[in-house]
């Protein structure tokens, strides 16, 4: 996967600006339904305010770009995740539903930027890589999770932590993916979503009978 990392800028905050200012445009932009194939560098740039040379002195693509728009989401969803410790005494289960009416909110608010990851990751490798990349961090620290349940006795020594913690990773993010294209947000229809993830995760993994 191609690498996205620059050199230090000369001036960081004045950089950081003008990127702020791409990445929300581009945002914008695909909150209006225009699809990302469709989107060209010039659109983007007038969107944002900046010369077209000035989009190529901060991003190397519209790949990048999108890579970076999926990484804020990305880190959002997955940081909000990682709060969550199924040791904690009280009721865990309870806290994970709201870790994932959080993430469902996450979601919705970067839908349009889901939608162009999809739409990109079916014919550009880089895109495909760098969100795959991203579900595998999240399914190895699920990993050590589990190992730490099972060693405490809280999980069952049967469970098979590698393909558990696939299944509820990449299943919940498609589940949710698809939860937030097909269906209007809701606050009901929103926390039922959330409640029955938490409780396949709690239940099919975390907590599954012995």
């Amino acid at each position: 996967m191609p690498s996205i990392t620059r050199r230090r800028p000369r001036n960081p905050d004045g950089r950081a600006a003008v990127e702020a200012r791409v990445l929300a445009a581009t945002e914008r932009l695909l909150k209006e339904g225009i699809r990302f194939t469709d989107l060209g560098v010039q659109r983007i740039a007038a969107e944002a305010g900046v010369a077209r040379s000035t989009f190529y002195t901060h991003f190397r693509d519209k790949t990048e770009l999108l890579m970076r728009l999926a990484g804020t989401m990305r880190e959002s969803s997955f940081d909000r995740t990682g709060e969550w410790d199924p040791g904690d005494p009280g009721d865990p289960l309870a806290r994970l539903t709201e870790v994932f009416t959080d993430v469902i909110r996450i979601y919705r608010t970067y839908a349009p930027v889901l939608a162009a990851v999809s739409e990109v990751a079916a014919y550009d490798e880089a895109v495909r890589e760098y969100w795959a990349a991203g579900l595998e961090q999240f399914v190895a620290r699920t990993v050590d999770a589990l190992r730490i349940e099972q060693q405490a006795g809280r999980t069952p020594a049967d469970l098979d932590v590698t393909t558990a913690s696939r299944l509820i990773v990449v299943g919940g993010d498609r589940f949710l993916a698809d939860h937030v294209s097909t269906t209007p947000a809701d606050p009901e229809t929103d926390a039922a979503a959330a409640r029955e993830l938490a409780a396949t995760w709690w239940y099919g993994a975390y907590r599954r009978p012995a």
